[in-house]
C-alpha cells in the first residue's frame, strides 16, 4: 500500500487544521437574531470551539422556509467574532454574494448542493479565504475531489473537505455518515478533512457517537449545529445539540481524541468570557 500523502495544514486563526488537533466547530444552524447568537458563541468558545458556524444565507428545500437573514446575518456574524474572538465560517450560495461573504467569513463554506456548481467553485477559489468544501449526498469521492479541483485551479490552496453524509436506501438517519471517505481521502488528498455529523445524523441524540467515531477514523475537525434553545430553532432544530450537550461533546470527542494520538486544542485554556 502507497503511503499517505502528508496533509496540507490550513490555518484558521490560530489553528492549524490538518495538524494534530482536531478543529472543533460549533453554531447554530442559521443566524437568527442578535442575542441568540451571542449567547451561542459565548458558550461553545467557553466550551472548547476553535470557530463559529453560522448560516446568514440558507439554501432550503422549500422557498417558504427561513432563508436566513442575509447581509444582516453577516453583520451579526462580525459583531459575535468581536465580542468572542472566533472565526466565523458561512456558507455563500450565489456568485453575486462571493465578496461580500469572504469580506467578513474567515472560512466560506460551499454545502452540499452547491458541491458541483463549478461557476461558484472558481468564483469562492479567487476570493482569498479558505474554503470549507461539503461533499454532496449523491456525490462520489472522486466528484469531491474533483469539485476541489475548481477552487484550487483558480489560485486558492486552502481547501478544506467536509463528510457530511450521502443518500441511500437507509431511512434510520437523515444521510448516511460514510466514515470510510475519511481513510480514502486521506490516500488520495493531502486536503484536510473534517466529518459534518449532524446532517447525517439528522437527530441529536445520534450526532455525538457518529463524532467520535469519526475522529477514530482520522478526521481533522468536527463540525456539529448547536443551538441555545433546540426546540425553537428555525432550521435543523430535531439535529441541534443544546449548549449543555455541545459541552459534554467536546469532552467526549477529546477523550477519543486521545486514544489516537490528537488532541482538542483549546480545552485546557477555555473559559467562560467577561
Amino acid at each position: 500500500m502507497s503511503e499517505h500523502p502528508p496533509v496540507r495544514t490550513v490555518r484558521i486563526g490560530s489553528i492549524d487544521v490538518g495538524s494534530d488537533h482536531v478543529w472543533m466547530i460549533g453554531g447554530p444552524c442559521a443566524v437568527e437574531d442578535r442575542d441568540g447568537l451571542l449567547t451561542i458563541a459565548r458558550s461553545v468558545r467557553a466550551s472548547g470551539a476553535d470557530a463559529l458556524r453560522g448560516g446568514a444565507f440558507k439554501p432550503r428545500t422549500s422557498p417558504r422556509s427561513f432563508q436566513g437573514l442575509g447581509h444582516e446575518g453577516l453583520a451579526l456574524l462580525e459583531a459575535a467574532r468581536s465580542e468572542t474572538g472566533l472565526p466565523i465560517v458561512t456558507e455563500v450560495l450565489d456568485p453575486r454574494d462571493v465578496e461580500d461573504v469572504a469580506a467578513v467569513a474567515d472560512v466560506v463554506q460551499i454545502g452540499a448542493r452547491n458541491m458541483a456548481n463549478s461557476v461558484l467553485l472558481r468564483e469562492v477559489g479567487r476570493a482569498g479565504r479558505p474554503v470549507l468544501l461539503k461533499r454532496g449526498f449523491g456525490a462520489t469521492v472522486d466528484e469531491l475531489l474533483h469539485a476541489a479541483d475548481y477552487i484550487l485551479d483558480a489560485g486558492n490552496q486552502d481547501v478544506i473537505l467536509c463528510e457530511r453524509g450521502i443518500r441511500s436506501f437507509e431511512t434510520s438517519t437523515r444521510f448516511m455518515l460514510d466514515l470510510g471517505a475519511i481513510p480514502v481521502l486521506r490516500q488520495r488528498t493531502s486536503l484536510p478533512v473534517i466529518v459534518d455529523p449532524s446532517h447525517a445524523a439528522g437527530d441529536a441524540s445520534l450526532v455525538v457517537p457518529l463524532a467520535r467515531a469519526a475522529v477514530a477514523a482520522g478526521a481533522d475537525g468536527i463540525m456539529m449545529e448547536v443551538h441555545h434553545d433546540p426546540s425553537a430553532a428555525l432550521s435543523d432544530a430535531q439535529q441541534s445539540l443544546s449548549l449543555a450537550q455541545y459541552e459534554q461533546a467536546v469532552r467526549e470527542i477529546a477523550s477519543v481524541a486521545s486514544s489516537v494520538g490528537r488532541s482538542l486544542s483549546h480545552l485546557s485554556t477555555a473559559s467562560t468570557l467577561a
